[in-house]
């Protein structure tokens, strides 16, 4: 009898210990959802000096698999990881299914039991506002342009909710604190207009997600968007569009009649030079010089009519600047008082009686018998003309004989 209670006192010792060194398991277990984006998350809590060698490993299954007769195997998701959650967005769980998510906790080799838990995503995941709002006035009306939200591939939620619609809470800004009652309205289209506003009024509008009403899914409301409506232009500013759009068209009218000014005297300036051309280049240009009719050159007298026209310039006018009068005269005074005086002739010219002139041959032509008229200079000859005119119209007492020089 003794040895049969110490028998069973020393397997209820080892039941007990073995108890107490059994791993805790993951407590509240449970799934964050937004459209198709999942997160399980759960707690644990054990000694402290297990706490930082702790992991979890997370496994998924579809629940048709295991209603099979055949030995299925899990789906591992997160295998040791040492967070308390695991996402199982990348896992592409079919959205109509049900499906079974388990998860354990490992310390050292040793592992707890598995917590697991029932998820379908049409029932149980949630459905998110609009991906964007945007607002356009249309008259005194709103525009309401709704974009759906968005699963974690970037397409839209109607490929798993086909019956989702919108609801639209719309309400007037004013400056008062008191709210005013906001109007609802619901619509399955993503543009949608609302009725019945005022004009050049500030309107506040807000759009939740609807996806379905037999399971209540609903989104959370976005944030406010507000625009202010439109309606007839007043008259003043009638007037100030009108008066804005004439005085830019006179600009502009006003703009290329200077360019066209501009451009219309460039042309005649190069048609019409203002130097026009000489009169010996007209009367071959023209038919006669008071007719603008140009002359058609023929192929018989184009031959005829072609001259060589030669430019020479204009030639260059010897100025002749004549000495004084005493200059000229003191000398032939002198010469002829000498003369009078019983002198022997000077050599240069005499004349006798003041009827004729004589002048002196160059003294390569004197005492030959050859002509000299290749050597004659007219200028010199035109420079005694003017010496002797100046001296005849000196009053100077005639002598009986009178010498000029130059």
């Amino acid at each position: 009898m003794s040895v049969f209670l110490w028998v069973c006192l020393l397997t209820w010792s080892l039941s007990d210990s073995a108890a107490g060194a059994e791993l805790a398991s993951p407590q509240d277990v449970s799934i964050l959802t937004l459209n198709t984006n999942y997160i399980l998350t759960w707690n644990w809590t054990t000694n402290s000096a297990d706490a930082p060698h702790v992991t979890f490993t997370t496994e998924h299954i579809p629940a048709f698999k295991l209603e099979l007769k055949k030995k299925t195997e899990w789906y591992t998701a997160c295998k040791d990881s040492p967070y308390k959650s695991c996402d199982l967005t990348a896992c592409n769980l079919y959205y109509k299914s049900i499906h079974f998510l388990r998860v354990r906790a490992s310390v050292n080799g040793s592992h707890s039991d598995w917590v697991e838990i029932e998820f379908c995503p049409d029932t149980d995941a949630n459905v998110g506002p609009p991906s964007k709002v945007d607002l356009s006035p249309a008259g005194s009306d709103l525009d309401v342009l709704i974009t759906d939200p968005l699963t974690s591939k970037n397409t839209s939620m109607r490929e798993h909710l086909k019956e989702l619609y919108y609801n639209i809470q719309y309400w007037e800004q004013t400056e008062d604190t008191q709210v005013l009652k906001p109007s609802f309205l619901g619509s399955p289209v993503n543009l949608v207009t609302l009725p019945s506003l005022k004009s050049w009024t500030l309107y506040c509008v807000r759009v939740q997600t609807r996806g379905d009403d037999f399971y209540n899914k609903s989104s959370t409301f976005t944030l406010p968007y507000c625009m202010q409506t439109q309606g007839p232009l007043p008259w003043w500013q009638i007037f100030l569009y009108f008066l804005a759009s004439l005085l830019i068209f006179f600009f502009l009218v006003l703009i290329c009649l200077c360019c066209s000014f501009y451009c219309f005297r460039e042309l005649k300036s190069v048609l019409y030079p203002s130097n026009p051309l000489p009169s010996y280049f007209n009367e071959y240009l023209h038919d006669s010089p008071s007719s603008d009719v140009p002359r058609l050159l023929t192929p018989d007298s184009e031959s005829e009519l072609l001259c060589e026209v030669t430019v020479c310039p204009q030639p260059v006018v010897l100025e002749v600047h004549q000495p004084p009068l005493e200059a000229l005269l003191e000398p032939d005074i002198r010469h002829t008082r000498q003369d009078s005086s019983g002198s022997t002739d000077s050599g240069v010219y005499s004349t006798e009686g003041g009827s004729s002139t004589r002048h002196r041959l160059p003294p390569s032509c004197e005492g030959s018998g050859t002509s000299c008229q290749d050597t004659f200079d007219p200028e010199l000859v035109k420079m005694r003309d003017m010496t002797f005119g100046i001296a005849n119209q000196a009053e100077i007492p005639d002598e009986g004989v009178v010498d000029v020089s130059v």
